[in-house]
């Protein structure tokens, strides 16, 4: 589920509780969280509801002024269900505080070995301290740039990354990535 910058700031100051979509099957589950850029944002609830149930309190607590500007927000996809989100913060990224975690000991040996097993379920061979390299060589360079360099596709190129991320190996900027902490640290560990 996508969440308009405004309106996450929003949700994270507590301002926006809830948010409506139409899906043919709801991509956000009950007791679920979302890591967006601005933290994490807790799901309470997913609930079917009728486009003409929705009452213009809840349309305001979503962020907007009435329920007919709701409406049109909605009728940017006519098929499927309209559900009923209820959001909340739901406090920091864990990946924030995890790249500032300098892998030592078992938990550098653990890193390495989930490295290596994303190199061994590769069909194109390893990957992921080549484009560790990569990023800390470039800082701040186009994902595109990137890519090419390892003649991928972006969105392919991206996914890896995210993957990187989800160790708090690397962080994304406003422009390309750059490595943490963490990232350095088993770049510079030499795994025989």
């Amino acid at each position: 589920m996508l969440i308009p910058r405004a309106t996450l700031e929003r949700v994270m100051s507590g301002e926006v509780t809830l948010a409506f979509r139409r899906w043919r099957r709801p991509t956000v589950r009950a007791g679920g969280t979302l890591r967006t850029a601005l933290g994490v944002v807790a799901v309470d609830s997913v609930d079917p509801i009728a486009l003409t149930a929705i009452p213009a309190e809840d349309a305001r607590r979503a962020g907007y002024e009435n329920t007919a500007e709701l409406r049109h927000f909605l009728s940017r996809r006519p098929e499927g269900q309209v559900y009923r989100i209820q959001l909340r913060p739901g406090g920091a990224d864990p990946r924030v505080a995890l790249r500032d975690e300098v892998p030592v000991g078992a938990e550098l040996a653990e890193l390495l070995d989930k490295l290596n097993k994303k190199d061994k379920m590769s069909s194109r061979g390893p990957w992921t301290r080549a484009f560790l390299a990569e990023i800390a060589a470039r800082p701040g360079v186009r994902a595109a740039e990137l890519a090419e360099r390892f003649g991928l596709a972006t969105p392919v190129f991206k996914a890896d990354v995210r993957k990187l991320k989800e160790l708090g190996l690397t962080e994304s900027l406003p422009v390309g990535y750059r490595l943490s902490a963490r990232g350095q640290a088993v770049l510079d560990t030499r795994d025989d």
